[in-house]
């Protein structure tokens, strides 16, 4: 897309563009992972948060009853830190190793070649869609990838809706600009009622196609999808939009193309959108609830038990960030989609 000055675009084409156009787009032209990045994610800070997924993902594959062959799926995977700790660990289970297909869905080339070098396995196929999938059993993992979907945002004022565009008054300076929306048509058109007791909407088009395509592929073979991602559960949804470079946040108008242009998961909206694909289960929890439900401080104390105090201390304060309610162990959470008839609540159960 070709963008002139007074243009006037729907705010998810404006962070399509900025995130994915093909010449300028942050995450075409750049890895923004790690503290030489822009940001940091739960697997760049501690490898346990990676072995605690593997293991995850294992147990599941027991109670679907082992089978011989299924597909584990990431969809994007960063710069493959998660992926690679996944490989190591699933090593160590060769019955598991070779049932296991591997597959990254990966928009971007640049990053491609990042996981590409950081997993270094043979044994990975990156897709371009979730149609190139066999038929086989599906088990999918989204550490934060809905929340890098763009996002239309309506707003009602009055009784009438609203739909955020931005505007391009020149290469430097633009701003939102709000339209009438016949959200009536549009709901029939996604056969789902958004609006339902809302003042303020923020909805991702893709998020809900990949959901649909995901869902399918889990209604009868008891597979499912993982995801942990900035969330709320509240049921009235609100202005989460947000940019961040260089670790602290940024204007998103003003940033076009050099920051991540991200927004927090309505896990109820998702909650209410799987519903209408199907009888689908979903169960959810805090970041912190789930990862010391796997054990994550008993496996710390097992690997860093002969470690130098220094040493051990590091180890001790990485997870303090993945789990601490003032850090990533609240703001975070994790959600379990499966088949209604699926009773796995591994991360989930309740003490």
């Amino acid at each position: 897309m070709k963008i002139k000055n007074d243009d006037l675009i729907t705010l998810d084409n404006f962070i399509e563009e900025s995130l994915y156009n093909e010449k300028f787009g942050y995450y075409i032209k750049k890895d923004p992972f790690g503290a030489k990045g822009d940001f940091i994610t739960a697997p760049n800070i501690s490898v346990l948060f990676s072995e605690m997924i593997a293991i995850w993902v294992i147990s599941f594959w027991e109670k679907l009853n082992c089978p011989e062959k299924f597909n584990l799926i990431e969809l994007g995977a960063g710069n493959g830190e998660m992926m690679k700790i996944l490989v190591a660990t699933f090593s160590k289970f060769p019955k598991f190793e070779d049932a296991c297909n591997i597959n990254i869905l990966e928009k971007s080339k640049l990053l491609r070649k990042t996981q590409k070098a950081t997993i270094n396995s043979k044994k990975i196929t990156w897709l371009n869609n979730l149609n190139e999938l066999n038929n086989s059993q599906c088990i999918f993992l989204a550490n934060e990838f809905f929340d890098a979907l763009p996002i239309k945002q309506f707003i009602k004022k009055g009784k009438k809706w609203h739909e955020r565009h931005v505007k391009f008054k020149s290469k430097a300076n633009k701003e939102y600009v709000d339209i009438p929306f016949n959200m009536e048509r549009f709901e029939k058109e996604i056969k789902f009622k958004i609006s339902h007791k809302q003042k303020f909407i923020e909805y991702s088009p893709q998020a809900a196609e990949y959901l649909k395509n995901i869902t399918n592929k889990i209604k009868n073979d008891k597979g499912g999808i993982l995801i942990i991602d900035y969330a709320y559960t509240d049921k009235e949804m609100k202005n989460t939009l947000q940019a961040v470079s260089k670790h602290k946040y940024c204007n998103v108008l003003e940033s076009f193309g050099n920051s991540d242009i991200t927004y927090n998961l309505s896990f109820d909206l998702i909650d209410k959108m799987i519903k209408k694909f199907g009888t689908f289960a979903s169960l959810i929890t805090t970041q912190k609830q789930f990862l010391t439900k796997l054990g994550i401080m008993e496996r710390a104390e097992i690997i860093s038990k002969n470690m130098q105090f220094s040493t051990k201390a590091d180890v001790f304060f990485r997870i303090k960030r993945l789990i601490d309610e003032k850090q990533m162990g609240h703001l975070f959470k994790v959600m379990f989609i499966t088949n209604h008839k699926n009773k796995f609540k591994l991360g989930f159960n309740s003490d």
